[in-house]
């Protein structure tokens, strides 16, 4: 009985880039030190940056700022000569 090579490594070589398990995370709710609770909230756009988006986290209740978001994208710099 020979045993047989899988054709495929159970380890990634160290030249190859595992893929992130998630991309970003999202809130779905903060504690809200108005209503005193958790709260749903919603995500609404602040600024647009050459780096990002930044976005602010708004209670459902109240209305009151629970905090803030940057989303970073990565953007091909094209230069015109």
């Amino acid at each position: 009985m020979s045993y047989k090579k899988p054709s495929h490594p159970r380890r990634p070589n160290s030249t190859t880039h595992p893929q992130p398990a998630y991309d970003q995370f999202e809130a779905s709710e903060l504690f809200c030190p108005r209503c005193r609770r958790a709260v749903p909230v919603r995500k609404r756009l602040l600024l647009i940056l050459p780096d990002g988006d930044k976005y602010e986290y708004l209670c459902a209740q109240c209305s009151s700022s629970l905090g803030t978001k940057m989303e970073y994208q990565e953007k091909d710099i094209k230069l015109v000569v």
